[in-house]
C-alpha cells in the first residue's frame, strides 16, 4: 500500500477524541483509527524505511499509572526511527492539530547530560553543534527542549554556549497545521526533507552523548 495522505477522517478521529476521550468512543471509532490513522502512518513509515529503517508506531493508550490525568487514549499517533545507538530518534506524529516532525534526546539520564555538557564546552564539539543549530534555525525547524532556568551548577552563567548548556534534552522539530495536502502524497517528502535535515543533530548527539550507562 503506498501513501497516498493522511485523510481529512484522520484529523476528525482526533478532534472527536479530544472531546471525548473515553473507551466508549475508542470502540465506536476503532475501525476509523485503524483505517484512517493507522494504515496511512504504517504506509507513509514504508515508503522511508529504506532511508531511515524501521519505525515504531507507538501504542494508542496512555500510561496513566503515575500521572493525574487519566485520560485512557493519546491525542495523537506518534512513531520513532532510531538513529544509531538507538538513543537519538527521528519523530512523526499526525494529530487534530496537523502534522509534526523532529529529531533529537527526549529523554537523558544524569550520565547523559554530564557527557553532553562536557562536549559543549569543548571548542570543536561545542562550535560544531552551534553550527548544526544554527542551520536547523536557517531551515525554520525550531531547536527545543527540557532546559534549566538559569545556569547548570559548574558552569559560568556568561559562558559562549550557555543556551545550550542549559539543555538537559535537545530536538530540533517542525510542525504544519490542518491543511489540505495533508491528504496528499506531499506529507512524504516533508518527512524525509526534515529527518535528513535532523541527521547531522542525530550524529552528533550519537557521538558525544550515546547511551547511559547507569540510568537514570
Amino acid at each position: 500500500m503506498s501513501f497516498t495522505g493522511f485523510p481529512v477522517e484522520a484529523l476528525d478521529f482526533y478532534e472527536g477524541l479530544e472531546a471525548d476521550n473515553s473507551r466508549t468512543y475508542w470502540q465506536a471509532h476503532r475501525d476509523g483509527y485503524e483505517r484512517h490513522v493507522r494504515a496511512p502512518m504504517e504506509a507513509l513509515l514504508t515508503e522511508l524505511a529504506a532511508e531511515f529503517g524501521a519505525a515504531k508506531i507507538f501504542r494508542p493508550n496512555r500510561d496513566v499509572r503515575f500521572s493525574p490525568d487519566k485520560s485512557p487514549y493519546k491525542t495523537h499517533c506518534g512513531a520513532v526511527v532510531r538513529a544509531g545507538d538507538g538513543m537519538a530518534a527521528g519523530y512523526v506524529q499526525i494529530s487534530a492539530d496537523g502534522l509534526l516532525v523532529a529529531g533529537g534526546y527526549y529523554a537523558t539520564a544524569s550520565d547523559q547530560v554530564d557527557r553532553y555538557r562536557r562536549a559543549v564546552t569543548d571548542d570543536v564539539q561545542g562550535a560544531a553543534l552551534e553550527r548544526i543549530v544554527a542551520t536547523l534555525r536557517d531551515g525554520d525547524y525550531r531547536v527545543e527542549g527540557y532546559r534549566l532556568k538559569s545556569a547548570p551548577r559548574g558552569y559560568p552563567r556568561d559562558h559562549p554556549r550557555i543556551e545550550l548548556l542549559r539543555h538537559r534534552t535537545l530536538n530540533a522539530a517542525r510542525s504544519w497545521p490542518p491543511e489540505p495536502w495533508l491528504a496528499t502524497p506531499r506529507p512524504v517528502g516533508e518527512v524525509r526533507t526534515a529527518w535528513h535535515a535532523f541527521v547531522p543533530l542525530l550524529e552528533w548527539l550519537t557521538r558525544n552523548v550515546g547511551p547511559s550507562t547507569r540510568g537514570t
